[in-house]
């Protein structure tokens, strides 16, 4: 039966050390897989879905476990002349014509509970059940808490994409004033083309104030979804999007719809609770038959006609009035729910991949418009509108409405970015796969190196 553990990595230990440390005003630059190992460490519902895992472990020891015998000791007899000129041999003989007694008697007795009808091996079996139904569970809530972090890693991805941008329209801006105002001096350009510079210089100066403001909410909410909130202005994400591995995205909905079905830790865990209220539900049925209580002892009886004895016996209770219909009908309702349950979910399962696969591919198809040539020209008639400006051969307006244009362009090429890549990744946890990992049959997280690039 798997188990899970979150292996600390020498990296991670290191990040923590550096972060605790009062002096470490520094922002730290974090990757993925580094953002999410720290989440693993420290999110609250992981925590709580591990003691889960070791609450069901225990319910399976309980299980297991064999009634304890019983052992009870018996003093009968106990008056001032018991058993008084008894003939037993157990007696001791007094003198001719004086009253003897032959004292108290001792019972030992060793009872110990049968299970009968396999009631233990049903127990132990819908125990062992419920366990792996929690480490279902546990991959269920990493499936979902692990998106969190990347929506959250991504967010702060795209506002400091964002930031970029606008500090280098300002810098862009800066120059352009600087050149105007000296072109203004010597009579080539009007007041008003300055004045009109001047004015989108200031705008560009706004949407910098705006996108730092942005930077430093996305901030708080990785540091929050980290539960790491004191640290928040020092998260740093890296300025790189993720390579997109093959999860099947390519292939047929109704392939992504059995795989899906197969890998759901969700579904599993119903699946398993549909098993375990089937052995809960023979345990039921066999409550009819009682179970046996076996009796062995030893008797020292002075006041018997013989002193010592041995006895055994069983008792056994009757089934008479009530033979568990209650339970029985009760672990019935169960099971059907359970069963219901399950469907249910494969319900949700299958519109779960329908939305991800469709919201992918209309991403993706954004995405790659992006990338077919749209930001090269934007940015080559940026340029070109700037070397004609410069040399008089365009309006201002023109030019000002170049920069704009690039600048729309740049923005929604950012967010078609982070879409895509949300995209993906939800596609990937309705599969159940971990783009990572293969599924989530565990929390493997491993270091990647730190790169730059657009």
């Amino acid at each position: 039966m798997p188990r899970f553990k979150v292996a600390v990595p020498g990296w991670l230990l290191l990040l923590l050390c550096l972060c605790s440390m009062t002096v470490a005003a520094e922002s730290v630059t974090l990757t993925e897989q580094q953002a999410v190992a720290l989440f693993y460490q420290r999110n609250l519902g992981l925590l709580v879905a591990r003691y889960n895992i070791e609450n069901a472990m225990a319910q399976e020891i309980i299980a297991s476990a064999i009634p304890n015998p019983t052992l009870s000791v018996e003093v009968l007899e106990l008056s001032h002349n018991p058993g008084q000129n008894s003939n037993s041999i157990g007696c001791a003989q007094a003198i001719t014509g004086a009253s003897h007694n032959c004292g108290p008697a001792e019972y030992y007795t060793f009872s110990q509970l049968i299970e009968m009808a396999g009631k233990r091996g049903l127990r132990m079996q819908s125990s062992a059940i419920a366990t792996q139904a929690a480490e279902s569970d546990f991959r269920d809530a990493v499936r979902i808490l692990t998106n969190m972090v990347r929506d959250a890693y991504y967010g702060l991805l795209q506002a400091q994409k964002n930031r970029w941008l606008a500090q280098q329209i300002v810098d862009y801006y800066r120059d352009i004033v600087q050149d105007n105002r000296l072109r203004q001096r010597a009579g080539d350009i009007a007041e008003s083309d300055l004045l009109r510079i001047e004015i989108e210089a200031m705008r560009a100066q706004s949407d910098l104030d705006n996108s730092e403001a942005a930077v430093e909410q996305a901030q708080a909410a990785l540091a929050i979804t980290l539960n790491w909130p004191d640290k928040s202005m020092q998260f740093v994400v890296a300025e790189q999007w993720p390579e997109l591995k093959d999860i099947g995205q390519n292939l047929s909905d109704v392939v992504l719809l059995h795989k899906a079905l197969l890998l759901r830790p969700d579904l599993t865990a119903d699946k398993l609770r549909a098993d375990q209220a089937e052995k809960d539900l023979q345990r039921a049925r066999r409550l009819k038959f009682p179970d046996v209580t076996f009796n062995a002892g030893y008797a020292r009886d002075p006041g018997n006609t013989v002193l010592n004895t041995g006895f055994m016996g069983i008792s056994i209770p009757l089934p008479l009035f009530y033979q568990f219909q209650g339970e029985e009908s009760q672990s019935a309702v169960n099971l059907n729910e359970m069963r219901l349950a399950a469907e249910q979910t494969e319900l949700g399962i299958r519109a779960d991949v329908e939305s991800a696969l469709a919201a992918w591919k209309s991403s993706d198809s954004v995405m790659r418009r992006f990338e077919s040539g749209m930001l090269a020209r934007a940015a080559q008639v940026r340029e070109r509108m700037e070397l004609a400006y410069r040399k008089g051969g365009t309006s201002v307006l023109d030019f000002i409405q170049a920069q704009r244009d690039y600048k729309s362009v740049m923005l929604d090429y950012y967010t078609a970015a982070t879409n895509r890549i949300n995209a993906y990744y939800d596609l990937a946890k309705s599969l159940g796969v971990e783009p990572e990992g293969g599924t989530f049959s565990g929390v493997d997280n491993s270091l990647v190196g730190d790169g730059k690039g657009g």
